[in-house]
């Protein structure tokens, strides 16, 4: 069971748009940027990418801090604006093609269903006591 509705997934597999990577330098100054991104849905985890990426400030951000978030959104006509916000622990994967690894633990999403703004927590999902598998969970909707 994923961490995104299935409004979200919907948007997020659909036409390929920017994001904005927003991280917080050592200095504690906020960063943003546009990027270009992936959805892993298998890991349940968005994957940030582009070119020199591990020689950025946004990879050595990641690196110094574990945090991060990105916004992927439109306006359709006449005015109706949708996306969704991504916030959690963020990995900076070197290698040969090195990636900033989003896995939500806060996910804001607007104008994709019902037209209104859905907030939540998420968690991973976490083993039982007897060894099986727990589904993530999301507590109820709060306003921020």
């Amino acid at each position: 069971m994923s961490v995104f509705t299935l409004s979200e997934l919907d948007y997020l597999s659909g036409e390929r748009r920017l994001a904005r990577l927003a991280t917080i330098g050592i200095d504690g100054t906020p960063h943003v940027t546009p990027v270009g991104w992936a959805l892993d849905p298998e890991a349940d985890v968005i994957e940030v990418g582009g070119h020199h990426l591990s020689a950025t400030k946004k990879f050595r951000d990641v690196t110094a801090t574990g945090r991060a978030a990105l916004v992927i959104d439109d306006v359709l006509p006449p005015w109706q604006p949708r996306g969704i916000e991504v916030r959690g622990r963020a990995e900076a994967v070197d290698g040969p093609t090195p990636r900033i690894r989003i896995h939500p633990e806060r996910i804001v999403s607007w104008g994709l269903e019902d037209g209104r703004r859905h907030a939540r927590n998420v968690q991973r999902a976490t083993s039982s006591p007897d060894g099986g598998e727990l589904g993530p969970t999301a507590p109820p909707e709060d306003a921020r």
